[in-house]
This record gives C-alpha cells, structure tokens and sequence, in this order.
C-alpha cells in the first residue's frame, strides 16, 4: 500500500469512528439531527432555535459565536453536497453542520470563552491573552506582479495563522506552475526537495500557508488529529524543505489532544465523547 493509499485508510477510519461516535452522542443527547445517504452515513445536526443549541457546537462556544456577527456569518457557509447527500429540510444544510467539519472542531476550540486568554493555552501557541479569533482570514500572500491571492487561512490569532484538519485526506495538491506565481516560492523554499505527484506539488496548503508567514511576519501552526500520522508526516516533508531557518521556527504542528491538556474541563468532555480526542501530554511540535 501506498503512502496516499495509507493516508486515505486512515481518514476513512477516522471518519468511520466519528460517525458512530456522533450517532451515539446524538441519540444520548436527543439533539436533532438527520444522517447523509451513501455507505457511511454522516451525522449532520440542524439547530434548536427554542433553546439555542446546535448539536454540532459545545454550547458555551455556540453561545459566544451567536454573540459575534463576524464569528456567525461562518455558520452560513452552505454545505457543497447538501442538496445531493442529505434529506430536504425547511433550511438549506451549512458546512459547519457536519460532524466531519475540521472548522466546527476548531470554532468549538477557540471560541470557548477564556480558552484563548488561558495561560496553558497561549504558552502552547506563543499568542497574546488578549488576542480575538478571525476565521476564515485572507492572508493575501504575494504573487509575481505584485497581485495577492484570494485564498483564505482557517484562523488568524493574533499573529498565529492556524490550518485545521481532521478528516480531511491531504494538504491537497495543485500544479507546480501554480505555485511558481508566488512571489517568495523560490526564496523560501528548495523547491526540487518538495514532494511531487506528477506535475503536481502535494500539500498546497502548507506551501501557501509558510508563504503567508514567511511574507506577513506571522508565525503558522497546523492542528491535526493525532491518530492521522499521515498528516504529520505530510508536515515534516514540506518543512525540511523551507531555506530559512528563522521561518522553520515559526512554523509548528500541534495535535488536538495535546491542545485539549490546556482546555477546560468541560470542553475536554465534549471533545472525548464529539470526537474521541483524549487529551495528552505529549510534545510533538516542530
């Protein structure tokens, strides 16, 4: 088996288990919610406006998001096969819907009130107590001709950039004529080191996302599952290949279940039961 071949087992078995984990905490907890068509049915939840909960959010967090207006314009986002995979419903299915939503898992983080103030917690980042959550940023990383792309990073903190990942099954992969339009690609990286597919350079993301830092002074930090091996690996490939290594040191990865150790208790419960993630006490930063 191959090394992507790996990694696809590996994200469908964590989605096999947060399936049923999620079949189960819905059903224990009465919270509404419909399953997706195909093989493995997805648990998707809609929102009880009467008591303002959604099952897919740790109520605490969910709270706080309504309380934001740019914090819930993200709950908007429709959900791409919502038409196609799931039942009708009096409102058009949303993104952050899905149990499988690796935004969902980083909204119900970082949103909790005083998890980003929390010591453990900006030790863990190198992030400021005061600094506010903005998701979905638009880094505008430098292209050749003095134009910026349009792509959006998961989360800015502070001076942190955060890509979150939980099911998904790469970084994905775009053409290397693609990222040769950045302006710094060849300065920051040694770009025939960088793992390739064909013409194509796997993990995008992580290239795009160390260009952002490296361009904007910002560190960047990946959050991935732990039992996703494949992810981390995917991480180290990218980062021996950056040139400067004042840059490598403000890129780090981070695994949920280290990142639920500086968590609130009740949260950490949430998460065991939502998403299996136990917490642990184990380093495995860049």
């Amino acid at each position: 088996m191959g090394s992507g071949e790996r990694a696809m087992a590996r994200a469908i078995e964590l989605r096999r288990d947060l399936c049923a984990r999620n079949l189960a905490f819905a059903r224990t907890k009465q919270l509404a919610h419909v399953l997706s068509y195909g093989e493995m049915p997805v648990i998707v939840y809609c929102p009880e406006t009467s008591i303002t909960r959604h099952g897919n959010f740790f109520d605490s967090s969910y709270a706080a998001i309504l309380k934001r207006s740019d914090w819930a314009r993200r709950l908007d986002r429709i959900h791409p096969q919502g038409r196609r995979a799931l039942p009708q419903a009096d409102r058009a299915w949303r993104e952050l819907d899905s149990c499988m939503s690796s935004d969902a898992l980083l909204m119900n983080v970082f949103c909790c009130p005083r998890v980003c103030s929390s010591r453990a917690v900006t030790a863990m980042l190198g992030t400021e107590p005061t600094d506010i959550p903005e998701f979905g940023y638009k880094a505008r990383v430098p292209l050749l001709g003095g134009k910026t792309d349009r792509t959006e990073v998961d989360m800015k903190l502070g001076m942190l950039l955060v890509e979150a990942k939980l099911t998904e099954s790469d970084f994905q992969a775009k053409s290397c004529s693609l990222l040769k339009s950045y302006r710094d690609f060849k300065t920051v990286f040694e770009v025939t080191a960088l793992p390739r597919s064909g013409d194509h350079c796997v993990s995008y993301q992580l290239v795009r996302n160390v260009l952002a830092a490296g361009a904007s002074g910002f560190s960047f930090c990946v959050i991935a599952d732990a039992r996703r091996p494949d992810l981390l690996e995917a991480w180290y490939a990218i980062m021996r290949c950056v040139r400067k290594v004042e840059l490598r040191t403000r890129c780090k990865v981070l695994t949920w279940q280290e990142l639920s150790h500086a968590l609130p208790r009740r949260l950490q419960r949430f998460l065991t039961a939502k998403y299996g993630i136990f917490a642990s006490h184990n380093s495995q930063r860049f």
